[in-house]
C-alpha cells in the first residue's frame, strides 16, 4: 500500500505540535523532523561518531549525548562547518523520515517539518498543510513559551520563508488564532478530507 503523505509546516509559534497531535488523537502516525534531528545524533550512531571525529571528543557530555549548545555555537560563526553538518544530517534525517513512513501503519502520515519548504521537502508529499497564525502572535507565544526576549523570535522569523509565501505554497491552511475546540472541528475535517485522498491513492496502485 503506497502511503499518501501530508506535509505539516508553519512558522514558529504557529502551533504545529498542537495540530499534529489532533491527527495522532485520530489515530494517524506522525514523523516529526526535529525528533528524527535528534534520533540521528543519539549516543552510539553513526551521526553523533562522525560529528565527534570533525569536530572533536569534547562535543559530548558525560552522558555520551551531543553537546548541542556547543555544537550551534560553532556553527553559528562558521557558515562552512554549518554547511558540513547540514551535508551530513539533511539525508539522514531525510532516510530515517521516509523509512518511518513506510513503516506506518495509519491510512496516511502526517509528516511534520518546520522548513518543509525551505528545504524543499514538499517534494516528498503528496499534499501540503500549513498553519497560520499572525506574526503578531507568532511573537507573543513563542516569546512566552521559550522565555526568549521578542526581537530573538523576530529575527528567527526573518530567517524563515515569509507568510505569504508560505501560504501560497500550501494545499491546505488551517488557522490557529482561535479555541482548541475550534482547531479540533477543522482537524477532523481534514482528516476525512485526506482519508478520502488516501484511498484515491490506493485504488490507483
Amino acid at each position: 500500500m503506497s502511503n499518501f503523505i501530508v506535509g505539516l509546516t508553519g512558522g514558529i509559534g504557529s502551533g504545529k505540535t498542537t495540530v499534529a497531535n489532533l491527527f495522532a488523537d485520530l489515530g494517524i502516525t506522525l514523523v516529526d523532523a526535529d525528533i528524527v534531528a535528534r534520533q540521528v545524533v543519539e549516543p552510539n550512531s553513526s551521526g553523533l561518531q562522525q560529528i565527534i571525529q570533525h569536530f572533536g571528543a569534547d562535543l559530548c557530555l558525560a552522558d555520551g549525548s551531543l553537546n548541542r549548545s556547543k555544537l550551534r555555537d560553532i556553527i553559528f560563526n562558521q557558515p562552512e562547518q554549518r554547511d558540513w553538518l547540514n551535508n551530513l544530517l539533511h539525508p539522514m534525517i531525510r532516510n530515517t523520515m521516509l523509512q518511518q513512513v513506510k513503516n506506518a501503519a495509519s491510512d496516511y502520515v502526517i509528516l511534520v517539518v518546520p522548513l518543509l519548504f525551505e528545504n524543499g521537502l514538499d517534494k516528498l508529499v503528496n499534499t501540503t498543510l500549513v498553519v497560520d497564525i499572525s506574526p503578531e502572535l507568532q511573537i507573543s507565544r513563542t516569546s512566552k513559551r521559550d522565555n526568549v526576549a521578542s526581537t530573538q523570535v523576530e529575527q528567527i522569523i526573518q530567517s524563515q520563508i515569509s507568510r505569504q509565501q508560505r501560504l501560497s505554497k500550501a494545499d491546505d491552511i488551517v488557522d490557529n488564532q482561535g479555541e482548541l475546540n475550534v482547531l479540533r472541528d477543522k482537524v477532523a475535517l481534514l482528516h476525512h478530507k485526506y482519508l478520502k485522498l488516501a484511498k484515491i491513492l490506493n485504488s490507483d496502485d
